[in-house]
């Protein structure tokens, strides 16, 4: 949720802004014009929503302002029949480096607890599309537990995971206690939320927290391929199938099962299901419509 942005900034050179070919790319036609973020589509068939969070002085710190538009972002992305995955990324600096602390440091309890306070990040978590987090630099605090919100987290070699809200007095508040114990289990989950301690990709990836390292200059790239492989196949049948992995985290293996048949049964009510079956039976290539 939160994080040492102004002990980070420190470590830190001043970042230098989104090169200058981004600029064109902030307005999405289906989402208008955005002050905080980097939004287009990328892949050869312009098929993966791309957002990139575009704060490079405050370490992409995660104002409201900034995860307003990300959710609208999303929106549009979920609204477009092309788009089959989205790609959320940072700088290669910083994924995001936590909450804005300077815009949370005179909340009040009521304040906090009256206006559900931070309920709206919850909208990465539910888009129906599979999202990749590329996760180059600091993801810390907030940027860790937006990370987590993603399907699929891919992690440059210099990247650092943490959430040290400890050392601000709080705890996290975006599903870090929830989605890093999920993740990479009890004891580890614990040491890092009691301590505040980093770690960085190669012990993210032995834990489970990352699926996958990339050197920082091809992360994007990347994360990019991964999302067109996605979006080749069938979008609807795809939300089944996301639907039922994060099912896994909340249901009993015996009530994961009986919703992943049900899901199964129900792709063989769509023409995609039928479609891909037949392309294989007939040796080609399947053209899934999304029906």
């Amino acid at each position: 949720m939160a994080l040492f942005c102004r002990s980070a900034a420190l470590l830190l050179k001043p970042v230098r802004a989104a090169p200058a070919s981004f600029s064109a790319a902030r307005h999405y036609s289906s989402g208008g014009q955005f002050e905080y973020i980097v939004v287009e589509k990328r892949g050869e068939k312009q098929n993966v929503g791309f957002i990139q969070l575009n704060r490079p002085k405050a370490l992409n710190a995660l104002c409201d302002g900034l995860m307003i538009e990300v959710g609208r972002a999303l929106d549009a992305f979920e609204a477009d029949g092309d788009v089959g995955a989205i790609v959320l990324t940072g700088s290669d600096r910083a994924f995001a480096a936590g909450a804005d602390i300077k815009e949370m440091q005179n909340r009040t309890f009521q304040e906090c607890y009256g206006g559900n306070f931070l309920a709206h990040w919850n909208r990465v978590s539910t888009v129906k599309k599979p999202v990749i987090a590329a996760v180059n630099g600091f993801a810390l605090g907030g940027g860790c537990e937006l990370a987590m919100m993603c399907d699929i987290i891919y992690a440059g070699e210099k990247a650092q995971f943490g959430q040290p809200e400890i050392l601000l007095g709080t705890i996290p508040g975006a599903g870090g206690t929830q989605r890093l114990t999920r993740a990479v289990g009890k004891s580890l989950a614990m040491e890092m939320i009691l301590t505040g301690d980093k770690i960085n990709a190669q012990e993210a990836k032995q834990s489970g927290l990352v699926s996958k390292i990339c050197p920082v200059d091809q992360l994007v790239s990347e994360a990019v391929k991964c999302g067109e492989k996605i979006a080749a196949n069938s979008k609807l049948v795809s939300a089944m199938a996301k639907e039922a992995v994060n099912a896994a985290y909340e249901l009993t293996l015996a009530e994961g099962n009986r919703l992943e048949k049900r899901l199964f049964h129900s792709t063989f009510a769509t023409e995609d299901r039928k479609e891909g079956m037949t392309a294989f039976v007939e040796k080609r290539k399947a053209s899934f419509q999304d029906k």
